[in-house]
This record gives structure tokens, C-alpha cells and sequence, in this order.
């Protein structure tokens, strides 16, 4: 007669063993790299698509094409640095890829004049000693040009950028 250890062991040998089913591991690492690629394909196209209409539902186009610019004449300007008086001149170009924009800004010079003269005249010379002041100011510039454009019933985001042709602190 058999013992109960040895019923045991004869009964797990009869049993047939029972086989994880796994995927090779080739097809494991296409199927990842194809999800990743979908996952960022997916994210490509959402980040680049087309964009979405306008808030009034219709999409305003943007004019493509060469960049047009605009030279405007020098400023100079003074300003308080400390109990100083200095004195900035800068030269800059209005670039836009839409002709019409940069003759509205023509017509409106005298506004666009003002408002960069008034700009330019509030600046801290410390702060327009670093090459972000700098970039700051244009910034701040190219608002001022735009929200002139706005006002005279233009695209304000047709005025693509305005560059610094000359910059002279004294």
C-alpha cells in the first residue's frame, strides 16, 4: 500500500503541467514601439495641427510670403539714471509679411511716434544694460506698435516683429 506522500507525488506527476501563455519578446517590444509611435504621432498632431477657428468662427488667415520691413526714424531719447541724465537712441525696423500692415503703420506714425517716445523715455538704465532688458524692451515695443495697429482697425498680429537696427546708451 502507498503511503500518502508518495499518492501525492504520483498524482502531481500524472497532472499535466499547465503552460503560461507569453507573447515572444520580439512581438512584446513591436507592439511598444508601435503604441509609442502611435501615442506620439497622436501628440505630433495635436500640438501641430490645423488650428481652430476663431473666436467669431471663422479662421483669419495669416499671409505667408517674404518678410516686408519698415525703417522708422531714429529715436533719441532722455531718461534719469540715478542723478545722470542719459541719453538712448535707437534705430529699429517694423517686420511684417503683409504690405497693407506696414502702411497702416506709416499712417499712423505720429501715434507710433508718441507711444515709442514715451516708452523709451520710462526705461531704467540698469535695466536696459542686460541683454534681457533688452529683449524686454522689445517686447514692449512691438505691444505698443501693435495695439496702435489695433486701434486703427488693423491685425495686430500681422506686425510679426520689430528688430533693433541701432542701440546707443550714452
Amino acid at each position: 500500500m502507498a503511503t500518502a506522500p508518495e499518492v501525492a507525488a504520483a498524482e502531481t506527476a500524472a497532472a499535466p503541467e499547465k503552460k503560461k501563455r507569453t507573447l515572444p519578446l520580439w512581438l512584446t517590444i513591436t507592439l511598444a514601439v508601435v503604441l509609442i509611435g502611435a501615442a506620439a504621432g497622436g501628440g505630433f498632431l495635436l500640438m501641430h495641427g490645423k488650428s481652430a477657428p476663431g473666436a467669431h468662427g471663422k479662421v483669419v488667415k495669416r499671409p505667408s510670403g517674404p518678410p516686408h520691413f519698415l525703417a522708422l526714424k531714429p529715436f533719441v531719447v532722455n531718461f534719469q539714471a540715478g542723478q545722470q541724465v542719459r541719453y538712448l537712441q535707437v534705430a529699429l525696423q517694423v517686420m511684417s509679411r503683409d504690405p497693407k500692415t506696414l502702411k497702416l503703420v506709416q499712417q499712423n506714425n505720429p501715434i507710433v511716434r508718441n507711444n515709442l517716445l514715451l516708452l523709451l523715455g520710462n526705461q531704467q538704465a540698469s535695466t536696459l544694460d542686460t541683454e534681457a532688458g533688452k529683449q524686454q524692451l522689445r517686447a514692449a515695443v512691438l505691444a505698443a506698435i501693435r495695439k496702435v495697429i489695433a486701434n486703427a482697425g488693423g491685425h495686430p498680429k500681422r506686425v510679426a516683429a520689430i528688430y533693433f537696427t541701432s542701440f546707443v546708451m550714452q
